[in-house]
């Protein structure tokens, strides 16, 4: 707990700049298209997850990498005007930035610019934390999260958390997206729980094979963009207040609707 008494939650991940396009259609090749709507503001999965945490109620605090640039110190500004502490660690590459473009739908299509700035370990103090919601960084930020009780992990780093070979609580992965999905062996040791999540279909959870339901959006839908890191920060969340499965997973769902009302990364 901090001193608010609010349970201390460690996000470790990446930030992108993000400027958003909202179009009438997704263009063909040599096509031009024209936004009806636009804005900017700081995304990337770590932001997501740690301003998910703090509507949730909890005290996060993030650790990242930006560049030392104006938007590296717009994002930090941004951040914690959104009620999150953030660690910066000051690199000599610029801040990424992405262009999303999202369709009538609310499908998002990103396009990344740089290189993602990703934390380096040793992180101190990530013990005191009630859980780590690992995002991106290195092996030794992963080692370091693992000193904390419970660690979530996006299965969009499997590389690193081979090389880290430490246990996870819960990996969370997506069955529709190629670049986050886990196949059994791919971690030794395996996490112990695999979520998959299936968009409106739910998801999986191994091992046992439970299935479970998407929540009913609690508005009308807007985009989908952040949609799985707040899935993942809410789990997280959860298994750190003692929630068993079936609880966090509903939690979780829920913050993964929510987000598909919401404009863009934080909302309005």
């Amino acid at each position: 707990m901090g001193q608010t008494g609010r349970m201390r939650i460690a996000v470790v991940g990446h930030v992108e700049w993000v400027e958003f396009a909202r179009i009438e259609r997704m263009p063909s090749a040599g096509e031009i298209a024209h936004a009806y709507d636009g804005w900017e503001e700081p995304g990337g999965g770590g932001a997501v997850a740690a301003v998910e945490l703090v509507r949730l109620g909890a005290s996060a605090e993030f650790f990242t990498a930006l560049g030392d640039d104006e938007l590296g110190r717009l994002t930090e500004e941004r951040l914690t005007a959104l009620g999150v502490r953030v660690h910066v660690q000051v690199r000599d590459e610029p801040t990424r930035r992405a262009l999303t473009l999202v369709d009538p739908t609310g499908e998002r299509t990103i396009v990344t610019l740089g290189e993602k700035l990703r934390p380096a370990g040793p992180l101190t103090d990530l013990e005191t934390f009630a859980a780590v919601d690992f995002v991106s960084g290195d092996v030794a930020a992963l080692r370091s999260a693992r000193e904390a009780p419970v660690v979530v992990a996006a299965a969009r780093e499997l590389p690193t958390l081979r090389d880290a070979r430490v246990r996870l609580d819960a990996l969370v992965g997506s069955g529709t997206d190629p670049g986050e999905r886990y196949t059994p062996g791919d971690l030794d040791p395996p996490p112990d729980v695999v979520i998959t999540t299936l968009g409106a279909r739910g998801g999986t959870v191994e091992p046992g094979g439970l299935a479970f339901d998407a929540a009913p959006l609690p508005g009308p839908l807007v985009d989908a963009y952040g949609c799985g890191d707040s899935f993942t920060a809410a789990f997280t969340f959860a298994l750190a207040q003692g929630a068993q499965l079936p609880e966090a997973l509903a939690l979780a769902a829920r913050s993964g609707a929510a987000a598909l009302t919401r404009r863009g990364a934080h909302g309005p």
